[in-house]
């Protein structure tokens, strides 16, 4: 179900013109209009979700197929030599349009971009306590 005060509702639903690059009955593709690099894409699904935790499920297993076939394009028509998925979930985590979305950011040698973070030093008692609190 659209949102009508969501922006990526209105592209997503083609009611605000956008530089498509493919297109299903659940999703648009569009290029970012601040791209981290060429090619940088915005996967939309047609449906609102806030996020990750509200993307009905059917619709999130939608999503990796989709990817999966623009990336495959990305490396064939631009010669990418990676590709980065990202996915923010929350204000804290970077996500500044509520609508659920997937970065499809092509990677080039040298590109100047960084997506990367500081790697923890957790203990191995440390680590237990996760996996019960993520398993009990």
């Amino acid at each position: 179900m659209k949102k009508d005060d969501c922006i990526f509702c209105k592209i997503a639903n083609g009611e605000i013109p956008s530089k498509t690059v493919y297109e299903d009955e659940y999703f648009r593709v569009i290029l970012d209009l601040g791209p981290a690099t060429k090619g940088h894409a915005l996967l939309i699904p047609k449906e609102h979700a806030d996020n990750l935790y509200e993307l009905p499920e059917e619709l999130a297993a939608k999503v990796l197929p989709v990817a999966k076939k623009v990336a495959a394009g990305m490396r064939q028509k631009l010669q990418c030599d990676g590709l980065n998925l990202v996915q923010n979930n929350g204000e804290t985590a970077g996500q500044t349009v509520m609508h659920f979305h997937l970065h499809m950011i092509p990677r080039y040698e040298n590109d100047g971009q960084q997506i990367e973070w500081v790697p923890g030093k957790p203990s191995q008692e440390e680590l237990e306590a996760i996996k019960k609190q993520l398993t009990e």
